[in-house]
């Protein structure tokens, strides 16, 4: 089974394509037939959410031990600024959606982002991505 990341626009999800074989596929189509699932999407999500539960304790491990933020991270202009005008820089760690605003200038992320590390999906404009590409892991 392979996974194929697709960035949406909509901040709520990604859409993600799952390569199943026809015997495994035919049994996802049995049971969304015989009623357990809605469809073949409601049964995807379900299996993953188990799969997430099953191992929560050692995600929960990993991302304390590497101090990720868990959820919705939003980096607006005002965000960026006062690191910049601290004379710091950010780095960034998330686990789930990291978005840089679009008031956000290449040279201002630039100047107060120096790494980004997300496990999700990052949400910025391509001017952003192409100034932080150095910067993205």
């Amino acid at each position: 089974m392979s996974l194929t990341p697709a960035l949406r626009d909509r901040g709520d999800s990604e859409k993600i394509t799952v390569n199943l074989g026809y015997v495994d596929l035919g049994r996802v189509d049995l049971l969304v037939q015989e009623g357990f699932y809605s469809n073949r999407a409601d049964f995807i999500r379900t299996a993953i959410r188990n799969q997430l539960g099953v191992h929560g304790d050692v995600v929960s491990q990993s991302i304390a031990r590497h101090t990720l933020e868990l959820g919705l991270r939003d980096y607006a202009r005002a965000d960026l600024e006062a690191v910049r005008a601290a004379g710091e820089t950010l780095h960034i760690k998330v686990v789930g959606l990291a978005r840089i605003g679009p008031d956000v200038t290449p040279e201002l992320a630039r100047a107060a982002i120096a790494s980004i590390t997300v496990l999700g999906a990052l949400q910025a404009s391509a001017e952003i991505k192409a100034a932080l590409a150095d910067r993205i892991h």
